[in-house]
């Protein structure tokens, strides 16, 4: 019989040595890796008066990390993509604090990975009970509303509802899935041929001008480059109104931090990078996450943000590529809709039943929309049906 699984909060990676933490992280996703999410605390990224405060859940066996639950401290709803802002409306009408509250995600990053992380050789199901374990007694002893464990893989899915504790919840996004195609052309091809035609025109007016536009690791960027990314992104947050919550001591510190994880699509002029896509990889999975341009140039954010990626997604063997929450532009360029799946737990019993009553009803409506926007994508009839189903089996 294997050492009792011990329970620790830790309010900083910092004090958890990298290896040992990257041994739980897997093959493809970047964000949980000790590197990317250290960077968001020394950054000031996430912490005190960001409203992501970090409360990582991790497990041990004695001296040994075993398993983590990268976790945090909410005192908002922004940056998560999995909306409550009506559960928080709902808590607000019968009286109840709805904030603080925790949620198991990697910061303003809705892409879909790895929250339950695992030592190799360990079942990962008693690692489950004993994280859900920590939340549940930090959700008690902080008084906390509730806990939402944010873009599950599926079978992080499967193993917390077999836990049974926390409700499962169904949305969807649009992602890239490769069916061995062996040049972008080949999965052009399988576009109906008005979406092709059109495909083909956004790329021609992409690459008219003077620009360059190129694909570069993280490694191949200069500090300056690195500083023009941040303009560009506090740029995009100015005319989007939203928040920038990476600080510049994000973008002075990734380059000697991330090593070749970030992967940018670039346009100069100049030798300026005057427009950029900041992307990240890892393993067989690509992901982007930001966008920024000098000015407007017609069709270049398409091309930096999907189909150059896809191009370097194919002609590497990777085998998906998320572009971000929401969208449904993406549909007609070939990113198709996708489950996406979180688990929920209610303190206060009235909203927890309403919440319960609510989510399988929210659940069948999104499969239905995920079936009818299948039907909507670019492919020719026959493939589409079989990308559909090929996207909701995965």
């Amino acid at each position: 019989m294997g050492e009792l699984i011990d329970i620790r909060v830790l309010s900083s990676l910092a004090s958890v040595d990298a290896a040992d933490w990257d041994i739980l992280t897997g093959d493809d996703d970047p964000f949980v890796d000790h590197a990317f999410l250290s960077l968001l605390e020394q950054s000031g990224s996430v912490g005190r008066g960001s409203g992501w405060e970090p409360t990582h859940i991790t497990a041990w066996r004695g001296k040994r990390l075993v398993g983590a639950l990268p976790l945090y401290l909410k005192t908002h709803s922004y940056g998560e993509y999995i909306f409550d802002w009506g559960w928080a409306d709902a808590a607000a009408r019968l009286g109840v604090r709805y904030y603080p509250k925790l949620v198991s995600m990697v910061p303003v990053t809705p892409v879909t990975g790895q929250r339950i992380l695992y030592a190799p050789g360990e079942d990962p199901m008693p690692i489950v009970r004993r994280l859900i374990d920590g939340c549940l007694d930090l959700a008690d002893s902080a008084g906390m509303s509730s806990i939402h464990l944010l873009f599950l893989n599926p079978e992080e899915q499967a193993w917390v509802a077999r836990d049974g504790r926390l409700m499962s919840r169904l949305s969807f996004q649009f992602h890239w899935r490769n069916a061995n195609y062996e040049s972008f052309d080949e999965f052009v091809d399988g576009f109906r041929s008005s979406m092709r035609k059109k495909l083909k025109k956004e790329r021609r007016i992409a690459t008219e001008g003077d620009a360059e536009i190129e694909v570069l690791k993280g490694t191949d960027l200069s500090h300056d480059d690195w500083r023009t990314l941040e303009r560009l992104y506090r740029g995009t947050c100015g005319r989007k109104g939203s928040h920038p919550y990476l600080t510049p001591e994000f973008f002075e510190m990734a380059p000697s931090v991330l090593g070749e994880s970030p992967l940018v699509a670039a346009a100069r002029r100049e030798r300026q990078i005057v427009a950029a896509s900041i992307n990240f990889r890892k393993g067989a999975n690509l992901y982007g996450r930001y966008w920024g341009a000098v000015r407007r140039h017609d069709m270049l954010h398409f091309e930096l943000c999907y189909y150059r990626l896809i191009d370097y997604a194919i002609r590497h063997g990777m085998q998906r590529f998320e572009a971000g929450a929401q969208g449904t532009h993406k549909l007609r360029r070939g990113l198709m809709p996708v489950p996406i799946y979180s688990a929920h737990w209610i303190r206060h019993p009235v909203l927890a039943q309403a919440v319960a009553d609510f989510l399988p009803r929210e659940a069948a409506s999104v499969r239905e929309q995920i079936e009818h926007l299948g039907h909507h994508g670019p492919f020719r009839r026959q493939d589409s049906q079989s990308t559909l189903h090929r996207r909701a089996s995965g």
